[in-house]
């Protein structure tokens, strides 16, 4: 539900948006709150020991992008979400999604990924992010792996996914609310 006030907020400033991306201003809100609406959907509420293990979420890695170029934002939201198509379709028999759901959330974000990829303005191919690919493949070992792809280790990539999704929307929000 937060993710929707958010979203409704976002959707106010895309009026006086500086970036001259035709696609952000007709697609973004909209695929971002299916992508959000999707996830929450595939909660999984589990009560078993995750034997405390834990990946800290790349909160310093967003706010130095906060600081970045229009480009570089962008750059970091796709590559952000080319991850997350990757981890996903990882083993995932444990998890107690709907298939049909989790093949619309793929798909909504290859979509947000195509479309981000058409803002960006020099089609130079940028490197990507060294410390978010770790971070991803931290996720894939220490969560996944480790605690052979359980349906409760599913859950806890679920939730990390939905705050990269939320803070990545925030981060290209501020592309939509500068004057």
């Amino acid at each position: 539900m937060l993710h929707r006030i958010f979203l409704v907020c976002l959707g106010l400033s895309v009026a006086g948006s500086a970036l001259s991306c035709r696609w952000m201003d007709q697609k973004f809100k909209q695929l971002s709150e299916n992508s959000l609406d999707l996830l929450e959907m595939m909660a999984h509420n589990s009560t078993n020991s995750t034997e405390d293990v834990e990946v800290s979420f790349p909160e310093d890695l967003y706010s130095q992008k906060s600081k970045a170029s229009d480009e570089d934002k962008l750059a970091l939201t796709v590559q952000v979400l080319e991850e997350v198509v990757l981890l996903f379709e990882e083993d995932h028999r444990a998890a107690s999604w709907d298939e049909r759901r989790l093949e619309d959330f793929l798909n909504v974000m290859s979509r947000q990924a195509d479309g981000l990829r058409s803002c960006i303005v020099s089609h130079i191919h940028k490197k990507k992010n060294k410390k978010l690919r770790m971070y991803f493949k931290r996720l894939s070992r220490h969560l996944l792996h480790r605690l052979d792809y359980t349906a409760e280790s599913w859950e806890l990539i679920r939730k990390q996914i939905e705050s990269h999704l939320m803070r990545s929307d925030l981060l290209l929000s501020s592309l939509l609310t500068r004057d």
